[in-house]
């Protein structure tokens, strides 16, 4: 099938409906209504976008956040972005940092603005903790910590109730049972590239919804499953979160077509239908997914680049009308969207999801009510 001829069948009838831009100078708000993420008005709410990394490595986004992002919204026409962050940066804990985190912290309201002044969403991602400890032990962890408690009770002081802004609470809990996931307490990981246990008190999903909303901040919030987010059962049987004074929690997914700790190589289709059970009970969206385009730093048993996946992963979360966001807008966070910083579209991977982005007929705004 030739590629013009498979674009054409992938979206056919698949078109979402929004309205041009007005004078607004944000996208209109988000909420959980039941299992859908709706506008203000009541109606459906599709996102669609890409993940910019960064910002979780590195205090300036290794000089091309900025640029990235606009090119995301304004050229790809990405209506979502998700802003992968570091709480240690935010607070300036790091070692190169002097400033207590101010150059930080006014890159990320910069990335805002942008996205917010482009009728985007932006989604803060807590993709880096400390276990913890601040300025050590900087990376992904099993669990979120005390640290990053006062992380989010920071970042939704300050952009509480903005309505471009998402908080997704952590990146990817792994290595934890669904109580862990719920409640925290006391963890022990292997920090393998030190040979040491790391030991601290994690903090559970449910200390982050309320330390986030005892700000007065009712965003919508997205949380991962466990197991890398690729897990979801547990909740919709006995661990479902509690947001009474909140627009809701949506929650989010991350497939990708490797093996898993409990699920191993499953096949799309098999994916498909966990996740059409668990939709119909609980929101559902999916802030990460793609097939591995390299082989460092992954296990030889995951390189798959597959392109096949790639795109009927995107027919999938089209044909479901689930909001989404490809990983990654990165010449190296694979795998990548992009093959270089002339935002050059990846031929496996990117030039699917610039297709799919360019299938927006306008901003994220909903039809204005008459």
């Amino acid at each position: 099938m030739g590629r013009s001829l498979g674009l054409a069948v992938l979206f056919a009838g698949m078109l979402p409906v929004f309205a041009l831009a007005g004078d607004s100078t944000a996208p209109v708000p988000l909420k959980v209504v039941g299992n859908r993420l709706l506008y203000r008005t009541g109606q459906p709410a599709q996102l669609r976008g890409v993940n910019c990394a960064s910002l979780e490595w590195s205090c300036d986004g290794a000089g091309h956040i900025l640029k990235s992002v606009q090119v995301a919204v304004t050229e790809w026409n990405a209506n979502l972005i998700r802003l992968p962050l570091c709480q240690d940066r935010w607070f300036g804990k790091t070692s190169e940092q002097q400033d207590g985190g101010a150059a930080y912290r006014a890159l990320v309201g910069q990335l805002i603005d942008l996205c917010a002044t482009n009728h985007a969403y932006i989604v803060l991602d807590l993709h880096w903790s400390d276990a913890g400890v601040w300025g050590q032990n900087i990376g992904q962890h099993n669990l979120p910590d005390t640290n990053s408690i006062l992380f989010w009770k920071d970042v939704a002081a300050t952009y509480k109730n903005r309505p471009a802004v998402l908080f997704d609470l952590y990146n990817e809990p792994s290595h934890i049972t669904w109580d862990q996931w719920l409640k925290g307490g006391p963890m022990t990981e292997d920090d393998k590239e030190h040979h040491v246990k790391l030991s601290y008190q994690a903090a559970g999903m449910q200390a982050l919804v309320d330390a986030i909303r005892s700000t007065g901040a009712s965003n919508v919030l997205t949380v991962s499953g466990i197991n890398w987010a690729y897990e979801f059962e547990g909740i919709p049987q006995s661990h479902q979160l509690s947001d009474p004074g909140g627009n809701g929690i949506i929650y989010a997914a991350h497939p990708y077509p490797h093996a898993y700790e409990k699920i191993g190589h499953e096949t799309l289709a098999k994916w498909t239908a966990r996740m059409e059970a668990f939709a119909a009970k609980e929101p559902l969206i999916v802030l990460e997914f793609g097939s591995i385009e390299s082989l460092w730093p992954f296990p030889k048993s995951w390189d798959c680049n597959d392109e096949k996946w790639n795109r009927e992963m995107i027919r999938v979360l089209e044909a479901h009308g689930w909001s989404w966001a490809a990983w990654d807008f990165h010449t190296t966070a694979w795998p990548c969207v992009i093959a270089d910083w002339n935002y050059t579209p990846t031929p496996h991977f990117g030039v699917w999801v610039k297709q799919a982005l360019a299938a927006n007929l306008g901003p994220a705004q909903p039809p204005a009510k008459k």
